[in-house]
């Protein structure tokens, strides 16, 4: 069992940055790969940024590679994993969630378990 956590979203000007941040309880994070997706107003849950159990492959959504970089910290004091967000657009505007999965690379069907999200909004 994971039990997940996020943070770190907030208002931002366009071209501002922001670092989201997961916390992960449970012995078991290591085992899992972990990512980011998002839901913004009235769309689907979709995929952002993936992560491998070891840290050591990442992927990501076309629409953010080169803005948004993905890593985990597997240390059992903290067990997080990290969003950083540069270059934010008015359309990165959503809740965005953390997840853990079995599967890499991720999709959003093969979650097996989710944090409640943290909401990012960027003003034009």
């Amino acid at each position: 069992q994971v039990q997940l956590v996020e943070s770190g979203g907030g208002l931002v000007q366009a071209g501002g940055s922001l670092r989201l941040s997961c916390a992960a309880s449970g012995r078991t994070f290591s085992r899992y790969h972990m990512g980011w997706f998002r839901q913004g107003p009235g769309n689907e849950r979709l995929f952002v940024a993936g992560i491998s159990l070891s840290g050591s492959s990442t992927h990501y959504a076309d629409s953010v590679k080169g803005r948004l970089t993905i890593s985990r910290d597997n240390d059992k004091g903290t067990a997080t994993t990290y969003l950083q967000m540069n270059g934010l657009k008015p359309e990165d505007t959503a809740i965005y969630y953390c997840g853990a999965s079995s599967f890499y690379p991720l999709t959003r069907n093969a979650v097996n378990y989710w944090g409640k999200g943290t909401l990012v909004t960027v003003s034009s």
